[in-house]
């Protein structure tokens, strides 16, 4: 028969064995800069530069009838940060390293 001590330090060990199992961990610091969001419409037209020696440049121009905020998701690099475009207007994106892989809304 289990006394009471060994059925509380059962009952504790349980509890910590659950949370290391089901994955309960440190709470970790939200990213520093907004998460990309999905593909950029068709209205924004891609025109870029994928760098011989890395690096990449891009030319995104906005054709959607409003303001659109985009980003450049570059592969093997970090992204861009977030612009505005107006309607009708284009930006400029460049990275030193990396590959161009899509244009994000943001």
């Amino acid at each position: 028969m289990l006394t009471m001590k060994r059925k509380a330090a059962i009952g504790s060990a349980a509890v910590v064995l659950a949370g290391v199992l089901g994955g309960a961990g440190p709470a970790q610091a939200a990213p520093v800069h907004a998460a990309a969001g999905g593909t950029a419409p068709a209205c924004i037209e891609r025109s870029y530069v994928n760098n011989a020696d890395g690096g990449m440049q891009a030319w995104p121009y906005n054709n959607c009838g409003k303001p659109m905020r985009i980003r450049i998701i570059v592969h093997h690099w970090r992204d861009t940060s977030c612009q505005t475009i107006k309607d009708k207007h284009s930006g400029y994106f460049r990275t030193v390293g990396g590959q161009y892989d899509r244009t994000a809304v943001c």
